[in-house]
């Protein structure tokens, strides 16, 4: 099975943080599983580090997302048509990426966001 992170599930999972429960972490470390991070997160991340509301280092997310065997997942135009093509549930755009790169590639997405159920796509809550 491919599991996309929501962005605030890949912080959660990378801070070793006890928002993330038990069962979220046995999905995200089963070999088994194909753990996808998009690059629409890394870019999310790397804009809340720019305005302050995150710290860390660049090379330090890129080596942990490697060492945890995460696959990232490039923005395409497929998923850039998709996106813009859904309905309005939800206005993040980082979140509507998720979507159409979960809808597309067929992923279910973990995320502590329940409006993301309203488009459709396997959701695992976190």
């Amino acid at each position: 099975m491919s599991y996309l992170l929501d962005t605030h599930v890949l912080l959660w999972w990378l801070q070793d943080a006890p928002r993330l429960e038990g069962r979220v972490r046995d999905v995200i470390s089963n070999p088994d599983h194909d753990i996808v991070v998009s690059a629409a997160s890394i870019w999310e991340a790397a804009i809340k580090r720019a305005i302050g509301k995150l710290s860390f280092d660049t090379p330090t997310l890129l080596q942990a997302l490697r060492r945890g065997n995460v696959r990232i997942l490039p923005i395409t135009a497929d998923h850039a048509l998709a996106a813009g093509d859904l309905p309005r549930h939800h206005e993040d755009p980082f979140d509507r990426m998720l979507v159409a790169q979960a809808a597309n590639d067929g992923l279910t997405i973990i995320t502590h966001d329940r409006r993301l159920q309203q488009y459709g796509v396997g959701i695992v809550h976190a």
